[in-house]
């Protein structure tokens, strides 16, 4: 393990030590942004967690459905900044310029996303997204009654729920291992 420039508090592996699988996603990832974003090469450090958490990740951000895209990286971005995750924020906010085509968004969601110029369903949403962030336990019938009232489905509302609640996983461990966003992330989807 090799810690040539500080991106975690933890020592990351070398590319050549992983197994085929992990590196050959890395190299992909690498491939398609011209860079390895610094997570991935944090979590390749547990091979079985790597690809757990990169496989439900996949699951939730990747499929298709009511949420587009762009609305995912949303919620991702409106859960991480209450929870400081800096990681979270620059990565997903780059995802979301990128996605939502839209250089402002990002930096509106994750300063405060009732301003930010957004719809008034997907406010609704991130209202949402951020309970289940901090305060899942009180959730209740309204909240669904108010989200069905803005057309989301109770799968849309599980999708909601599920992305809040795995980048609170996220924002965590990347809070803990102190992860690093790319300095390629400060600048994407900004043109």
């Amino acid at each position: 393990m090799t810690e040539t420039a500080r991106i975690s508090r933890f020592p990351t592996p070398d590319l050549v030590d992983l197994t085929d699988d992990i590196r050959s996603r890395i190299l992909a990832v690498q491939e398609k942004s011209g860079f390895v974003p610094n997570v991935f090469l944090v979590l390749a450090r547990r091979p079985d967690e790597f690809r757990a958490f990169f496989a439900y990740h996949d699951a939730l951000m990747e499929k298709p459905g009511n949420l587009t895209k762009a609305e995912r990286e949303m919620i991702v971005v409106a859960t991480s900044s209450p929870n400081q995750c800096q990681y979270c924020v620059v990565a997903h906010g780059a995802i979301l310029r990128i996605r939502a085509k839209n250089p402002l968004i990002a930096d509106q969601v994750a300063s405060n996303y009732r301003k930010a110029d957004i719809t008034a369903r997907q406010k609704a949403m991130l209202d949402f997204a951020l309970k289940v962030s901090t305060r899942a336990h009180e959730v209740d019938q309204a909240d669904f009654d108010t989200l069905h009232a803005f057309e989301f489905t109770d799968e849309d509302i599980w999708d909601i729920t599920s992305i809040a609640a795995f980048f609170g996983l996220s924002n965590r461990v990347a809070n803990v291992a102190e992860i690093r966003p790319n300095a390629e992330f400060y600048g994407m989807g900004r043109d």
